[in-house]
């Protein structure tokens, strides 16, 4: 074994470090920006990276918020990474970690760990656990990820593309640990074939296909149902192109909010059981043929599972597998199995009649107090093609699922995890990843209140979201799901005043508190101009704190429901 000659001119050195390497591979991913938090153990991997050209460190205010930042630039670029230290550093990112892992989210997570001779000796040092094991967080990384590697000279030419390949095959993070000692040691030139890509089986392929035309021929009333991992597994394209060859409605789930253009002639709206439109829920369960594509049959993707779907009428397309009614078809991909599916040649009707939205009209004057009914038309109005837009966990979230989006917008919500906070750092690295993009950010203020120090990222790295703050006083979506008891003491937060927050934190921005119609559209007026040169802080005061949208109202009365019948059995 040799040590390898750079590929990376830039550097100006004759062998290629591993540090070297690894950003390398991720510059080859269209990765320009890396997030994390310094700290002793990761300077030799920041140093490296300094001198490193085309990828710049975005420092973050700790690691939980740079995981979450690193989770949106991922779901507008495809891919990305993030830097921790040993320990302290990597364990504070990983609920962020795990929240990638649950909503198929590809991260690199890069740790810089203690010298490897003192690893070898088992000396006691600081953030570990006064052991000498230096391996306990690699094996809880290990719970959450879909790989992980302790890099060396001797593997890194194996193990990071590898990790990368992982990270991308399966959309989830993965994990490398590399001692501080052995980032500017040249790695050793290993050659290992490269995995052949994993294709589908033809003649399983065959069999669900058959399959799949013996449902659509006996089908007069067919829906598309368009959910998450259509947008993680890149089959946004495949799916629109089988709705414009089929011409049949099409609804999406919570989960896949943005997965499918809701401008699109056969877009019917969004499908959540009980708790959503009647018209939608009624299309899509009367079907006779459902094709299902990137389904995750998870209760707040289902409405608490009041969503019924007919197995036996269902093709339910998943990214590396079929399941025709009750027959599974394994090794079959998705791309593969829509183009089959389109191919079979069925031609609907399209819609009978115009679909009409939830906030299509906007109602409500100048001078009436600010409620959900009213101030979701107008965010609808606002959008524009081409924007990102991203939800917090909680009441807007539920909210903003049913705002309809125009063309070519990204839609950016944590459906499955949920932690709340996630979404003020996600359009962080929103921005970072787009720059050129309009960011719109719809955070409560119990959840901005958990991450509100990247406020002051973004205004240290010039990013300028519009960002709505729905001030209900407290954890209105926590009310809503605690139907046991009420005012609850712990639903209630800090009252803070967000409009100062950009003062705070040393930046400029245009901020403003709004609690009617006219101060909203007048605000909203002047954040449309500002937002090409500053970051924009719209507080929007709720008139009623329990106010919510009526899919939360629905959710509320049938958990009331669910609880009334239990306490009388």
């Amino acid at each position: 074994m040799t040590a390898a000659g750079s590929a990376n001119l830039q550097t100006g050195t004759t062998q290629k470090t591993v540090g070297q390497y690894l950003f390398d591979c991720l510059q080859l991913e269209g990765i320009t920006e890396i997030f994390g938090v310094a700290g002793d153990y990761n300077f030799t991997l920041l140093d490296t990276l300094e001198r490193y050209k085309g990828i710049r460190f975005m420092s973050g205010r700790n690691e939980l918020n740079s995981g979450y930042a690193a989770d949106g630039y991922a779901r507008v670029k495809g891919i990305s990474a993030l830097i921790t230290t040993f320990g302290v550093g990597e364990l504070s990112a990983c609920n962020a970690i795990a929240g990638a892992n649950s909503e198929h989210v590809p991260i690199i997570h890069i740790v810089g760990a203690p010298p490897d001779k003192d690893q070898k000796q088992h000396k006691l040092m600081h953030h570990t656990l006064m052991d000498g094991d230096f391996d306990v967080f690699h094996k809880v990384y290990k719970q959450i990820t879909a790989y992980t590697a302790v890099l060396a000279p001797e593997n890194a030419e194996i193990e990071i593309p590898a990790a990368i390949r992982i990270a991308k095959e399966k959309k989830k993070p993965v994990y490398l640990v590399v001692a501080d000692d052995l980032v500017t040691m040249p790695i050793i030139t290993r050659s290992e074939p490269i995995p052949p890509r994993p294709m589908s089986n033809l003649k399983t392929l065959q069999a669900a296909t058959e399959h799949a035309r013996q449902l659509l021929g006996r089908a007069h009333r067919p829906v598309i149902l368009v959910d998450v991992k259509t947008m993680r597994f890149d089959l946004v394209t495949a799916v629109r192109q089988l709705a414009d060859a089929m011409n049949v409605p099409v609804a999406t789930m919570m989960f896949g909010k943005g997965a499918f253009d809701e401008t699109h002639p056969n877009y019917i709206g969004m499908y959540e059981g009980s708790f959503g439109s009647s018209e939608v829920q009624t299309a899509v369960e009367n079907a006779d043929c459902v094709i299902a594509v990137g389904m995750v049959w998870a209760d707040n993707n289902t409405a608490n599972f009041t969503a019924k779907l007919n197995p036996l009428v269902t093709i339910n397309i998943q990214p590396d597998m079929v399941k025709v009614a009750e027959a599974e078809y394994p090794n079959v991909f998705a791309a593969d199995m829509l183009l089959a599916v389109q191919n079979i040649g069925y031609i609907g009707q399209g819609l009978a009649g115009k679909t009409t939205f939830p906030y299509d009209q906007i109602t409500g004057s100048a001078g009436d107090p600010l409620t959900a009914a009213n101030y979701y038309p107008r965010f609808q109005k606002m959008l524009k093609e081409g924007d990102i837009v991203v939800a917090e966990t909680g009441t807007f979230y539920n909210g903003m699922a049913q705002v309809r989006l125009p063309r070519n917008a990204t839609y950016i919500a944590q459906g499955g995890w949920e932690a709340i906070g996630y979404a003020t750092p996600s359009a962080y690295g929103a921005n970072v990843a787009a720059p050129d993009r309009r960011v719109l950010l719809f955070t409560g203020d119990g959840s901005l209140q958990l991450t509100a120090q990247e406020i002051s990222t973004m205004l240290y790295y010039e990013c300028k979201p519009i960002i709505f703050i729905l001030n209900n006083d407290g954890y209105t979506i926590e009310k809503y799901l605690n139907v046991k008891t009420e005012n609850q003491q712990y639903n209630k937060i800090p009252r803070w005043s967000y409009t100062k927050l950009p003062e705070v934190f040393g930046g400029d921005a245009f901020a403003v508190t709004v609690q009617t119609y006219g101060e909203l559209d007048q605000a909203i007026i002047q954040a449309e101009r500002e937002c090409a040169g500053r970051l924009c802080i719209i507080e929007m005061i709720a008139a009623d704190p329990m106010d919510a949208p009526e899919n939360m109202r629905r959710m509320r009365n049938y958990l009331e429901m669910q609880e009334k019948q239990r306490s009388q059995n």
